[in-house]
């Protein structure tokens, strides 16, 4: 798991089956100093999550468990959004 920010979202008319429903948006993942670094990511939302929100990512096998099917073609599934972070380093 990691921690992304939303900063977009992403339609699509049409999709697999098991993805109906279900809102997808374009992640960043965020350093540990909570800068944005890497490549855009497309994640289904499981918790309505809204762009600007710092969010939690859960990555491959995982991501699917998080829908409920594990075979629902998806790598990234976005578990939580994030009230706080405390870094110490």
């Amino acid at each position: 798991m990691y921690l992304a920010k939303v900063v977009g979202t992403v339609v699509s008319t049409r999709k697999d089956d098991n993805l109906t429903g279900n809102k997808m948006l374009l992640v960043k993942e965020l350093s540990d100093t909570m800068e944005i670094v890497g490549r855009t990511e497309i994640a289904v939302d499981t918790v309505g999550a809204g762009t600007g929100e710092t969010v939690i990512i859960s990555k491959g096998s995982s991501a699917k468990y998080a829908l409920g099917n594990p075979t629902t073609p998806v790598d990234a599934t976005i578990v939580g959004i994030v009230d706080s972070v405390e870094i110490n380093i």
